[in-house]
Parts: structure tokens; C-alpha cells; sequence
């Protein structure tokens, strides 16, 4: 591998993009593809199927046999509010695949026993987020309910480009919600963005039921998830 491709695959890396590198079996030559570059010709479909499942793979492109060596970021959810749907949700979000950090500024709620072994931040949101920024390969789930906590990270979230948006409360809730989010400058269609109220509809009646639901519509929203 040449040193600028290497360089490419690290700076795509440190800045949490998803990138391929494609090695022509029979010569040895490569390419690197980073998320977001230009492709098309043999490898249009290859390409967007790489990115989505993550998974390195030999492949048949133009009568040609090349491998694909996948880099992608390790996707993570950040919820905002150590309830009782973020206690279901933690190792659900473990067993699949997703590191999970979990913020609350209320320390009577972010403890150490309602939370074993996660990784709790009893702090604000807006603190948090200035050195932990949310980006593409990040699922947002509000759940507390507070206007004061919520707002700030889903309008952070909607910047960022967050792969998923999601937001507990009433379709009353929703629409107050996205009121304060207009005044704020957001259009329609970057409100559409928020799934609300949060989950698939599974008919969840407890926290972990919707924990279960809030997980499956994170994993439908990363898979099928548009590439820029």
C-alpha cells in the first residue's frame, strides 16, 4: 500500500468515516474509497453494499477478482436521560454491536448502581457534547421528557447529520417539540427526521418493551441508511 493511501484510510478513520480499500487480487494494486467520494462503473454496486454491512469480502467486479477491506466506525447511540428505558437499553445495545454512552445532568438519577458498567455522564448535554461531538455513525434517543435537556442534543443531532433521531413522548409532545426546533431555524424536512414517538410500533407496554423497540428501529435505521 502506497503511504498517501494509507494516510487517506487513517484521516477517514480519525475523522469517524467509513472507508474501502480495494486490492486487485491479481496484481496487488490498490484503491481507497472513502465514504462520500465519487464512484461508479463496476464497482456502483459493490461499493454501497461494503459500507452498509461493514463486512471485508472477496468479490467478481468486471471479470476481475478484487477484496474489499472495509473500515467502518463503530456505531454508538447517546441517550439523554438515565431512566428506566436507558437501564433496558444499555445491553440491549451491547449485544448488538453498538457502544451506548448515557447522559443526564440529574445525579439522582445518573448513579453508578442504576448503571453498572456503562458508560454514565451525569452532566449537561451541551458540556458533553463539546468534546464528545455526535456525527454520522451516531443514534440520538431522548428520553426525558425535559425540554431543558432534550432540545439542546436533537438540534445538535439534526446538525451533525446523525443516522438516527429519535425522541420519547406523545404526538402532543412531538409537535411542541418540533415547534421550539422551528423557532430555532430547522425546516419540515429536517424535522421529519425526528422518529417520534421513538421505537418501532410493536405496541410496547414497559420500559424494556420499548427499549426492544427504540434497538430494532436504531438496527432497521443504520442498515438501510442512506450514504452521502
Amino acid at each position: 500500500m502506497k503511504a498517501e493511501q494509507l494516510a487517506r484510510i487513517n484521516a477517514a478513520r480519525e475523522a469517524r468515516k467509513s472507508v474501502v480499500r480495494i486490492t486487485n487480487i491479481a496484481d496487488g494494486t490498490d484503491t481507497v474509497i472513502v465514504e462520500g467520494d465519487a464512484y461508479d462503473g463496476p464497482f456502483a454496486t459493490a461499493l454501497p453494499a461494503a459500507f452498509r454491512s461493514g463486512k471485508s469480502s472477496q468479490a467478481e467486479i468486471g471479470g476481475k477478482s478484487y477484496f474489499l477491506n472495509v473500515y467502518v466506525p463503530p456505531p454508538r447511540i447517546v441517550a439523554i436521560g438515565a431512566v428506566h428505558i436507558s437501564q433496558a437499553l444499555a445491553p440491549m445495545a451491547r449485544i448488538a454491536g453498538f457502544d451506548i454512552k448515557i447522559i443526564d445532568p440529574r445525579s439522582a438519577f445518573a448513579t453508578e448502581e442504576r448503571f453498572e458498567d456503562a458508560d454514565l455522564l451525569a452532566e449537561w448535554p451541551e458540556e458533553v457534547l463539546k468534546t464528545s461531538p455526535l456525527d454520522s455513525y451516531t443514534a440520538l434517543a431522548a428520553l426525558t421528557h425535559d425540554p431543558r435537556i432534550d432540545d439542546f442534543p436533537l438540534a445538535e443531532a439534526l446538525r451533525a447529520g446523525c443516522f438516527y433521531v429519535g425522541a420519547l413522548g406523545s404526538r402532543k409532545t412531538q409537535e411542541s417539540r418540533r415547534q421550539r426546533l422551528r423557532e430555532q431555524g430547522f425546516e419540515s424536512t429536517q424535522l421529519e427526521r425526528i422518529h417520534g414517538p421513538i421505537g418501532l410500533d410493536i405496541g410496547a407496554a414497559n420500559p424494556a418493551e420499548i427499549a426492544v423497540s427504540i434497538i430494532a428501529e436504531i438496527v432497521q435505521a443504520f442498515r438501510l441508511r442512506s450514504l452521502p
